[in-house]
């Protein structure tokens, strides 16, 4: 009769199967980076911030080196913000470049959140230090952009490289509210990070809107 195994030895095992289940999926998120890959810079593009009706939206490009394999990558949603911070600084330590995009409340209410995210993401690719070869953009077409793009739907969740993207697009914009709370402290943006949540809402209704709150998004409130 075969030894039992010991806890160590069980522990040992899960957390093998644990990895090899997660490089497997890391392989499967690679599905377009493969396909494209005669290109030598593939760059994925999200944005994080089109719901809010406070701070900006912004745009993050990111060029990963070919072949990288970041375990834990996922779409930013899908992660706790402890994970989304260390993968941040994996991700913008082993880029080959990336860049953020911003446009700001005044910018949105000025031209609509869908062409103030547009302006974001051409922002995010001009700033790159490098010329994309390929985009990867998560759901649209951006506008404007005289290089080759492929809209994946839910790409964030599809691809590797849009899936970074999300993660340091979240982050950077995260840390931006974070730092907006400590501006405006009424509104609780350390924890809604702008969201029409109902402690936001009473305060808005309270208080009136700060500088940071987009005009265009709160005419029911306000």
């Amino acid at each position: 009769m075969a030894d039992k195994l010991t806890k160590k030895q069980e522990t040992e095992i899960k957390r093998q199967l644990k990895y090899e289940k997660e490089v497997a999926r890391i392989e499967a998120l690679r599905e377009y980076e493969e396909k494209y890959s005669e290109y030598d810079f593939i760059c994925g593009i999200d944005e994080v911030g089109r719901g809010p009706l406070a701070g900006p939206v912004m745009a993050c490009a990111v060029i990963l080196p070919k072949g990288c394999r970041i375990l834990g990558i996922n779409d930013s949603k899908k992660l706790s913000e402890k994970k989304r911070e260390e993968l941040y600084d994996i991700i913008t330590k082993e880029a080959v470049s990336y860049a953020i995009g911003t446009a700001t409340p005044e910018r949105i209410d000025e031209i609509n959140i869908l062409q103030a995210t547009y302006e974001a993401m051409r922002e995010a690719i001009k700033k790159l230090s490098v010329t994309p070869d390929i985009l990867l953009n998560d759901a649209v077409t951006i506008p404007g952009v005289d290089i080759t793009q492929v809209p994946i739907i839910k790409g964030d969740a599809k691809s590797i490289t849009i899936g970074a993207a999300s993660i340091v697009a979240k982050v950077t914009r995260d840390r931006y509210m974070v730092e907006m709370s400590d501006k405006y402290p009424e509104y609780g943006f350390d924890s809604n990070k702008g969201y029409g949540s109902a402690a936001h809402i009473a305060a808005l209704k309270e208080y009136g809107p700060c500088p940071i709150h987009r005009r265009s998004f709160i005419k029911n409130f306000v």
